[in-house]
């Protein structure tokens, strides 16, 4: 399985900070926010990431994560001309998904949860050997905000909504979805919305339409955040930032991912560490590295 993490667009409802920076490369606490969602998808063992991005960006991207190959890696590139939805990733990763299964991942959605891991792998390995696609539940206390997701005990999806007025369940569906290879080819038939954008939920729509759709739930003891709006941005901040300073861990610490998944080796850890030994981040992969002897 392949990874697609759309991290373009324009981040209006971040203005006026994103007029000159990309939301995706402003700091989450103390590391970018694109940091999370790769994180995220290195730890159930995907390896080769494609990054949607704008123009403008491009090089900003090139000049963090460079090709992937210092995290053992496989990291590249498709420019985004202008925000046109978020199916539109889709389409743009074409090629560079050939004949494999998709985990598609917003670049601004943020997770959290001691079994995280073992739910996202339960959903890549059904995809991978059934085929079809999986969705993500979030229990929100204001469903009408969200895509609202409607389901029967065997995860099955009943409903999908956008913004309704009567919601049918509390579950807001999040930016992290399980897709096989039909995925590409679904997204090329959408045709714009009222908001002139190619919605994500015409390609969940066609797979519920054909049974092919399910959700998981991510219940209580996980974390997610939206971080596209000033209040989110700042609530996923303070919460890593507890959850840090608490257990001492870092979350979305991509180097200590790729090592702790046989990536890299100690030494690589450690130049990587040396590059940034002033910082807490660069003292926090030393002792990553010194402690496991």
């Amino acid at each position: 399985m392949k990874s697609i993490i759309l991290a373009g667009g324009s981040g209006t409802r971040l203005y006026p900070v994103t007029r000159i920076v990309n939301k995706h490369l402003l700091p989450v606490y103390n590391k970018p926010m694109i940091y999370y969602p790769l994180s995220l998808v290195m730890l159930i063992g995907i390896r080769e990431i494609l990054l949607v991005v704008n123009p403008q960006d491009l090089e900003a991207y090139r000049g963090l994560l460079k090709d992937g190959s210092h995290l053992g890696m496989s990291i590249s590139y498709a420019v985004q001309k202008e925000p046109r939805g978020l199916a539109e990733g889709l389409i743009l990763g074409e090629n560079f998904v050939g004949d494999e299964n998709i985990c598609y991942v917003l670049g601004d959605n943020i997770f959290f949860g001691h079994d995280l891991p073992k739910i996202l792998v339960e959903a890549k390995e059904e995809v991978e050997r059934k085929g079809g696609a999986h969705i993500f539940g979030y229990y929100v206390k204001d469903p009408e905000r969200f895509g609202v997701v409607e389901f029967d005990r065997e995860g099955n999806v009943i409903s999908l909504e956008e913004k309704p007025k009567n919601p049918k369940s509390h579950y807001a569906v999040v930016g992290l979805y399980f897709y096989d290879r039909e995925a590409v080819e679904i997204a090329k038939r959408v045709k714009p919305s009222d908001r002139g954008e190619l919605e994500i939920t015409f390609v969940n729509e066609e797979y519920r339409k054909k049974g092919k759709l399910k959700v998981k739930i991510l219940g209580r003891g996980f974390a997610w955040f939206d971080a596209g709006t000033h209040d989110s941005f700042l609530e996923a901040g303070e919460f890593v930032a507890t959850i840090e300073k608490k257990t001492g861990l870092m979350i979305g610490c991509i180097e200590e991912i790729a090592y702790r998944n046989g990536w890299i080796n100690k030494e690589q850890l450690k130049k990587l560490a040396r590059s940034m030994e002033k910082t807490e981040y660069g003292k926090y992969l030393l002792r990553v590295a010194e402690e496991e002897g």
